[in-house]
């Protein structure tokens, strides 16, 4: 099991670290080094998980839009290109029109 770690200097007095793992396990350990601090900090996991923690992945399901089924469905019609020119030869003569006083 990989868990993300946050190794930062210890602010202040230059000396040491610290290691933070995120949620669900929020734990934190400080020591002298970078190493020891990440040696406190997996005791501190490898307790949880003996004490019975689990950190599993659950699939959750998405819905998806309403209209994504419909997607690319005029891709290979032939009537879709004469189609889109029309429409767009409309929109160009009604702009024109909007345009004239």
């Amino acid at each position: 099991m990989d868990i993300t770690v946050l190794v930062e200097p210890l602010p202040n007095n230059g000396f040491g670290f610290r290691a933070i793992s995120g949620e669900p396990l929020r734990l934190e350990a400080e020591a002298p080094t970078r190493e020891e601090a990440l040696q406190k900090l997996r005791k501190l996991i490898e307790r949880r998980v003996a004490a019975g923690a689990e950190v599993i992945a659950l699939a959750v399901e998405t819905s998806s839009h309403p209209l994504a089924a419909f997607a690319g469905m005029l891709h290979d019609d032939p009537l879709a290109e004469p189609w889109k020119k029309a429409m767009a030869e409309y929109r160009d003569s009604r702009d024109v029109d909007a345009d004239s006083p």
